[in-house]
C-alpha cells in the first residue's frame, strides 16, 4: 500500500521556520516534535529565502512568474495552430484560383 504525503499549509511552514529562529533548539528537535522529516525546515527556509513572498503558493497553484510563463506558453500554442490553418488555407485558395 502506498503512503499518504504530509501537505502542510502555508501558515505551518511559516511558523515551523519562525520558531526555529526564536526557540533556540536545535532544528533536528524541532523537526522530530513538529513530525517532520530531516532536512525539511531547511528546505522551507532556503524556498522562503530564495521566493519571499510567493513561496508556498498552495495547493495547485502556481508562482506568479510561472503562471504567466504557463498562460504565454498557451497563447504562443494558440498561435503556432492558427498561423498553420491560415498556411493551408492560402494554399487552398492559390490551387483553386489557377
Amino acid at each position: 500500500m502506498a503512503s499518504k504525503r504530509k501537505t502542510h499549509s502555508r501558515e505551518f511552514k511559516l511558523e515551523a521556520i519562525q520558531l526555529v529562529e526564536t526557540s533556540g533548539k536545535p532544528i533536528v528537535q524541532i523537526e522530530r516534535e513538529l513530525g517532520l522529516s530531516k532536512g525539511q525546515i531547511h528546505r522551507w527556509k532556503r524556498q522562503l529565502a530564495q521566493d519571499g513572498e510567493e513561496a508556498f503558493p498552495g495547493k495547485g497553484r502556481l508562482k506568479a512568474q510561472d503562471e504567466l510563463i504557463r498562460q504565454l506558453r498557451r497563447e504562443n500554442e494558440i498561435l503556432r495552430q492558427e498561423r498553420d490553418i491560415l498556411k493551408k488555407a492560402v494554399t487552398i485558395f492559390a490551387q483553386s484560383q489557377r
